[in-house]
């Protein structure tokens, strides 16, 4: 039997970092992770992306930080590859979402994942794009 697959965008990270609400779904899904019952990833441009936010908003020290406590946790991060970045190219002509949601929106396609998120961009995302979508706190 396979694990359930999960991926994360940058909002699903920053809000478990930063206890916001959702934050408990994906403390819930870290826990079964390590316990092999489930299969967490993300992009290493949504990683760049909340890498990025963290500097912008407290600094360097504090993004290297939050680097180093992601690289503890359970959560394979996936290089963007031609095949990715050329699925997330074409998933962004019929989605009008922001580029860096794009390959989120296109490794949870390519691992027939979930996409864990809050944004609400998201709500953008036409059906015809067979995105699995489990919305964290009252974004639903």
């Amino acid at each position: 039997m396979l694990a359930e697959g999960y991926v994360l965008d940058s909002y699903a990270l920053l809000a478990y970092m930063e206890a916001e609400p959702g934050s408990a779904r994906l403390r819930e899904l870290l826990e079964a992770a390590k316990g092999g019952k489930c299969n967490l990833c993300m992009c290493v441009v949504n990683l760049g992306e909340v890498i990025h936010i963290v500097e912008r908003e407290r600094g360097l020290p504090k993004a290297q930080e939050t680097l180093a406590r992601i690289d503890d946790l359970p959560i394979e991060v996936v290089n963007a590859d031609r095949p990715l970045t050329l699925a997330a190219a074409h998933l962004k002509m019929d989605c009008p979402i922001a580029y860096a949601g794009c390959f989120a929106a296109a490794l949870a396609q390519t691992r027939n994942a979930s996409l864990l998120t809050g944004d609400p961009e998201f709500r953008k995302v036409k059906p015809e794009c067979n995105l699995c979508i489990e919305w964290l706190a009252n974004q639903g």
